[in-house]
């Protein structure tokens, strides 16, 4: 049985995930599931890796996984999700990977069973495109990037 708050996701071990554990959360209010890698590989100063989970999923249709750095990874090592969130669709199904990157200034050495991400199950809401000629008027308007402020040492 499943609530609004406990959402079922089929998920398939791949060979290379044996002696691993499934993604889980960390504590009884964490939003995301700690994610392992399935493989070593060292990243290099600025360079980038897929790393293997061992995973495939089946997202139920109306959700989406979002692939989100750790915080820890980023704060001290410099090792972030470049594409945060990541996006993993419901009909996708091929292994789960971590697009990983080194933005610090030293190697980093991924080894199989790090946390290396976290994943977030959320709910997907689709738009659809009403044309206009016109939009409403705003205080705000066309101002755009930075045009809010915020940066107190560039004056802004």
């Amino acid at each position: 049985m499943h609530s609004q708050n406990n959402i079922p996701v089929l998920v398939k071990r791949l060979e290379h995930f044996e002696g691993l554990e499934l993604p889980d959360y960390a504590t009884d209010g964490a939003a995301g599931m700690d994610v392992l890698a399935a493989e070593d590989v060292t990243l290099a100063p600025g360079a980038r890796h897929a790393v293997a989970t061992g995973l495939a999923v089946a997202i139920p249709p109306g959700y989406e996984i979002q692939v989100r750095p750790r915080s820890g990874l980023a704060l001290k090592h410099g090792i972030t999700v470049p594409n945060t969130p990541g996006t993993i669709d419901s009909d996708y199904r091929g292994e789960l990977k971590v697009i990983l990157i080194n933005l610090g200034a030293a190697d980093f050495a991924v080894r199989r069973g790090d946390r290396i991400a976290q994943l977030v199950l959320a709910p997907v809401v689709r738009a659809t495109w009403l044309k206009v000629d016109e939009l409403d008027e705003t205080l705000r308007g066309e101002g755009g990037f930075g045009s809010t402020g915020g940066v107190v040492s560039l004056g802004s």
